[in-house]
C-alpha cells in the first residue's frame, strides 16, 4: 500500500510539479518552442515551472488558431504563427534558447537557422536524419560558441545511471551480453503518423530505435564493431506501392551488434507491436538487461522511470543465486552525486543539467557531440543492413 501511495503522490507532483518563483539573483533563461507540439508541455514546459531559472517565453506554430490556442492553455506569453513564424522566433531577441522538437527531417534545417540567430538549442532525439547533418550542427554550435544538447532525457535519470554504475562496479563482473528493447503495442501510432512518413525522417529505428542504441552504447560506455544482421518490419502505408518512398519504413527492427570484449548486443523496437494471437493485446517492451559472468541486472521502463522502474540484480554465488530489487528516483538512492527530487522526470533532470550548463556550472551529466554523432552513424549502419537504406539527406543549404 505504501509503495501504491508513493506512486500515485509521485506522478501526480510529476504532472502538477510547484511553482517555483524566479530566481533574483540570476536571470531566467527564456525558452521559445518551435511548434506546438504534444511532446512539449511534458518535456519542457512543465519542467520549467518548477525551475527558478527557466521560463518558456514563445511559442511559434504554422497555424495561428492553434499557436494561440497553445499559447493560451500553457500561459505563454509570446506567440508567433503564419509561414514566417518559425523564423521569427528565432530571431526574436528576448529568446535564449530553441526547443526544437519538429519531425525529424526538419531537426537540420531549423537548429542550424535557431543557431544562425545565436540561440542555444534543445534538439529532440534523434539529432538529424543522418550522422553527417548532426556532426555539421555540432560543429556550427561550437564555431558559434553556443550549446546544442540532444535531448535524451532518461540519460539524466538517477535510475540508468545506477544501472551503468552497477556494471561498472565489477559487482557482476565482465559484460557479455546486453539487450535494449522499446516496443509498443499496434493501434497506439496511426496511420498518417509522421513517424511513418520517409520524407520526414520516419522509421522505428529513427524513433523508438534510437534510445535502444543509446541505451546501448551508453550502458556498457562502448561503440559498437559491426552489425551482425538486422531485419525490418516494413510498415505498408493504405494505398501504397512497393516504389513509394514510405515502403522504407520500418515498423519494427531488430539488430544484433559486436561490442568490443566479445560483447554481443540485441536491440528491438516498434512502433506497433502484433496483437498476441492476433486478437489480445500486449504490452510494451521496455527494458534494458545486461548479462554479466558473474549475474545480471535488468532495468524496467527505462524511458520513463519517474512513473515507476524497477532494477533488479541477480548475482550468483556458488551454485546459488542472489537477487535484489533497487529504486532509484534520486541520485542519493542511486549513491551518484547529484540534485533532485523523488518526483522530477527525467526531463526535469534533462532541464536542471542544461540550466547549469548555460549559468557556467558542471552539469551533473552531458551528452556530447561525439555521443551524438555516433548514436546516428550506427542507426545509420542498422539502416543499411536491413537494406531500407538511411533517412533522405536533407536539401537545406544555410546561406
Amino acid at each position: 500500500m505504501a509503495s501504491l501511495i508513493g506512486l500515485l503522490k509521485r506522478n501526480y507532483k510529476a504532472f502538477n510539479p510547484p511553482i517555483a518563483s524566479p530566481s533574483v539573483a540570476s536571470k531566467p533563461i527564456k525558452f521559445g518552442i518551435l511548434g506546438a507540439a504534444r511532446i512539449a508541455p511534458i518535456a519542457l514546459i512543465d519542467p520549467c515551472k518548477s525551475h527558478p531559472e527557466a521560463e518558456v517565453y514563445a511559442v511559434a506554430a504554422r497555424d495561428q488558431a492553434k499557436a494561440e490556442a497553445f499559447a493560451k492553455k500553457h500561459s505563454i506569453p509570446k506567440v508567433y504563427s503564419g509561414s514566417n513564424g518559425y523564423q521569427a522566433l528565432v530571431e526574436d531577441p528576448e529568446v535564449d534558447v530553441v526547443y526544437n522538437p519538429l519531425p525529424n527531417g526538419l531537426h537540420y534545417e531549423w537548429t542550424m537557422k535557431a543557431l544562425a540567430a545565436g540561440k542555444h538549442v534543445l534538439l529532440e532525439k534523434p539529432s538529424a536524419d543522418t550522422a553527417d547533418e548532426t556532426r555539421r550542427m555540432f560543429e556550427y554550435a561550437e564555431q558559434k560558441g553556443l550549446v546544442l544538447l540532444e535531448a535524451f532525457h532518461y540519460r539524466f535519470h538517477p535510475a540508468i545511471q545506477r544501472v551503468k554504475a552497477i556494471v561498472e562496479s565489477g559487482e557482476l563482473g565482465a559484460v557479455k551480453s546486453i539487450s535494449a528493447s522499446l516496443a509498443v503495442p499496434g493501434g497506439i501510432m496511426k496511420d498518417g503518423d509522421i513517424r511513418y512518413n520517409y520524407a520526414l525522417g520516419g522509421g522505428a529505428m529513427m524513433d523508438m530505435g534510437c534510445y535502444t542504441m543509446n541505451a546501448i552504447r551508453f550502458v556498457t560506455g562502448s561503440d559498437p564493431t559491426s552489425v551482425i544482421s538486422a531485419t525490418s518490419d516494413k510498415y505498408t502505408a493504405p494505398g501504397s506501392t512497393p516504389s513509394s518512398p514510405d515502403s522504407l519504413i520500418d515498423k519494427g527492427t531488430t539488430a544484433h551488434l559486436a561490442l568490443p570484449n566479445d560483447v554481443s548486443a540485441t536491440l528491438m523496437c516498434s512502433l506497433g507491436l502484433p496483437a498476441w494471437l492476433g486478437i489480445l493485446p500486449v504490452l510494451p517492451r521496455v527494458f534494458v538487461k545486461v548479462q554479466c559472468e558473474g549475474g545480471e541486472v535488468d532495468i524496467f521502463n527505462q524511458v520513463g522511470p519517474w512513473v515507476y522502474h524497477s532494477i533488479t540484480v541477480k548475482k550468483r554465488e556458488g551454485s546459488g543465486r542472489k537477487q535484489r530489487v533497487e529504486k532509484a528516483y534520486t541520485f542519493k538512492e542511486s549513491g551518484v552525486d547529484g540534485n533532485g527530487e523523488e518526483w522530477w522526470t527525467t526531463y526535469r533532470y534533462q532541464l536542471e543539467a542544461f540550466v547549469d550548463k548555460l549559468k557556467g556550472r558542471k552539469p551533473q551529466h552531458w551528452i556530447t557531440k561525439e555521443d551524438s554523432i555516433a548514436n546516428m552513424e550506427w542507426i545509420e549502419r542498422v539502416y543499411e543492413k536491413t537494406g531500407l537504406g538511411i533517412r533522405p539527406r536533407y536539401s537545406f543549404v544555410l546561406s
